[in-house]
């Protein structure tokens, strides 16, 4: 990956309006880690990534960047939730588990790409037990079967939604160990006993699916896809820490709480700063995984962490509350913009919305107020509204009648909200 910051932030337009602050700093970190890879080894174990934490209301992007960097490499990424953890001693999640969770998506992700490779390789082999087991299965409900017609149906896609019966491999179900890695029993003994099979009911496309990744991971050598995601792990991974003020005591607070948040603290401290995790896959060290940590700080502050953290998150950066013309340009501009949605999903129905700009400016306008008079829940604000809006078209499409031109216009919307505009008419009031 070696766009450069500029290009990074142009990408994350097409996806969320504003927060330039917030876009800059994470497209340098990003293009940090690209100019970090072509240093010497020996500099490069010097030179550690600079860890950002994100302080702004809820819905106003800061999942979303992050997000949305993640995927623009293919990096591996996961977000959790702060409050999900305990300190050591406690019963619940280990804050361990948030780096063998980000193994997890990486070996997802690996074996995704080895499994595309050779898909080529297996489609013969795939070809002829879809072919036995349908010719099976029609051979079963007494009928007369010709295995070269049913191998060219096969192949020209005309067998996809006929069900069959199919012998499939039993998963281990693994079990999650408190305080400790992930433990499969199914997966300890491996090698030692046959692997169980049992029969499934289902359809000729999604036992295509199943026999791939079976034929799939006879040849992908696993110990490489599992040394691969450890690699992309330790040097790619990407870690959101959601919620991070909800584990914040009050300046000065000394209560049970307090305690106990400042101990789920001291427990994240050691996986930021570099720590190695006992995985299944192997040792995952963390010393260069990129950590990004957001909150809203509305009662607590960035300035209450405990200092050995602050530390280790030298980025701060300040989301903005959304205006009536940031929820404006939501509503249009992005890629997966809300008015497309919505419009994408009603077509499926054979209605087509048009929504006028006095209509977008009264949405927006709306939302902007909502925020200001009751909870300030950002951008999602926006599907509240618009849920609300269409609701008795949603209902009343069926998708039985010709394809409908619905105009949504500034005069739609105020009748639509005649009983929620009476809360912002505050003119009464003035003398």
């Amino acid at each position: 990956m070696n766009m450069t910051p500029k290009q990074i932030v142009d990408e994350l337009d097409k996806y969320i309006i504003g927060q330039e602050k917030a876009k800059r700093a994470v497209a340098i970190a990003l293009r940090n880690r690209y100019r970090r890879s072509s240093l010497s080894k020996e500099l490069r174990d010097e030179i550690t990534p600079k860890n950002i934490i994100m302080k702004g209301p809820t819905g106003v992007g800061k999942t979303e960047i992050a997000r949305r960097l993640a995927k623009l490499v293919g990096a591996p990424f996961i977000k959790i939730e702060a409050t999900k953890y305990t300190e050591v001693g406690y019963v619940g999640r280990d804050v361990e588990s948030m780096v063998r969770d980000l193994v997890e998506v990486a070996v997802r992700i690996v074996k995704d790409e080895k499994t595309h490779e050779v898909e080529a390789k297996v489609k013969p082999e795939v070809d002829a037990k879809l072919t036995d087991a349908i010719c099976d299965s029609r051979r079963a409900r007494d009928m007369v079967v010709d295995k070269t017609v049913v191998h060219q149906d096969l192949l020209a896609s005309k067998l996809e939604n006929e069900q069959i019966e199919l012998s499939v491999l039993d998963n281990a179900k693994p079990i999650m160990a408190i305080g400790g890695p992930e433990i499969s029993i199914g997966n300890m003994f491996d090698g030692l006993l046959p692997q169980r099979r049992h029969k499934r009911k289902m359809t000729v496309a999604r036992a295509r699916e199943l026999l791939t990744m079976e034929e799939c991971d006879k040849i992908i050598d696993k110990d490489s896809v599992y040394a691969e995601a450890i690699r992309r792990a330790e040097e790619e991974g990407i870690i959101f820490i959601d919620e991070i003020d909800k584990i914040i005591g009050k300046a000065g607070g000394s209560n049970n709480n307090d305690v106990s948040r400042e101990g789920v603290q001291r427990d994240i401290l050691p996986i930021v700063e570099g720590s190695t995790v006992a995985t299944k896959y192997g040792n995952v060290k963390t010393d260069f995984m990129l950590f990004i940590a957001s909150g809203a700080f509305h009662i607590s502050k960035i300035e209450d962490m405990i200092p050995e953290l602050q530390g280790r998150f030298p980025i701060r950066v300040e989301l903005d509350s959304l205006t009536k013309e940031d929820f404006k340009r939501i509503l249009t501009e992005p890629k997966n913009s809300v008015t497309m949605q919505y419009s994408r999903l009603l077509e499926v129905d054979n209605i087509k919305l048009n929504f006028t700009d006095d209509a977008l400016d009264e949405i927006a306008e709306m939302a902007a107020a909502e925020n200001e008079t009751s909870e300030n829940i950002g951008a999602r604000r926006l599907h509240t509204i618009m849920e609300s809006l269409l609701e008795d078209i949603s209902f009343n499409a069926t998708g039985e009648h010709p394809m409908l031109d619905v105009k949504i216009d500034k005069l739609y919307v105020q009748n639509a909200f005649k009983e929620t505009k009476k809360k912002f008419d505050l003119t009464k009031y003035i003398l």
